[in-house]
């Protein structure tokens, strides 16, 4: 499962069962970590998932900031809780090609931010395990 984590939603992505390509899901919208982790662990148990990937958000020069350390605070949480293996996974751009990829579409602006989160989840998924498989 791929996550690209914001202060106000998470976007969600699937892979399907081989492991080649990552889907979207619905992106949940945030409201504290009790229903976050409750909505979280419904999609982890629905979907069988086996490992998450967690978009690591760096600065253009790959230097970790702010909220690299609490992103990486986030997965820690994560791990423990559902005891999955966590994986970061530099997410740099992947918001900003999610909009250009969405925009070259005839979507609406609105629509556009509702699924932007879900793209770039799916976004940081798909490069993690293309590279899993290239290794």
């Amino acid at each position: 499962m791929g996550l690209d984590v914001g202060s106000r939603r998470i976007g969600l992505a699937i892979s399907d069962p081989l492991g080649i390509t990552a889907q979207g899901l619905n992106t949940l919208q945030r409201q504290n970590k009790r229903s976050d982790f409750a909505q979280l662990e419904q999609v982890i148990r629905d979907y069988q998932v086996a490992e998450i990937v967690i978009g690591l958000p760096l600065r253009m020069t790959g230097a970790e900031g702010m909220q690299a350390e609490k992103m990486q605070s986030f997965a820690e949480k994560i791990r423990r809780r559902f005891r999955l293996p966590v994986h970061l996974w530099d997410e740099r751009l992947s918001s900003a090609q999610a909009n250009r990829l969405l925009r070259e579409t005839d979507m609406s602006i609105k629509r556009r931010g509702q699924v932007v989160d879900q793209m770039a989840a799916v976004l940081i998924l798909q490069s993690w395990m293309d590279a899993r498989a290239g290794g």
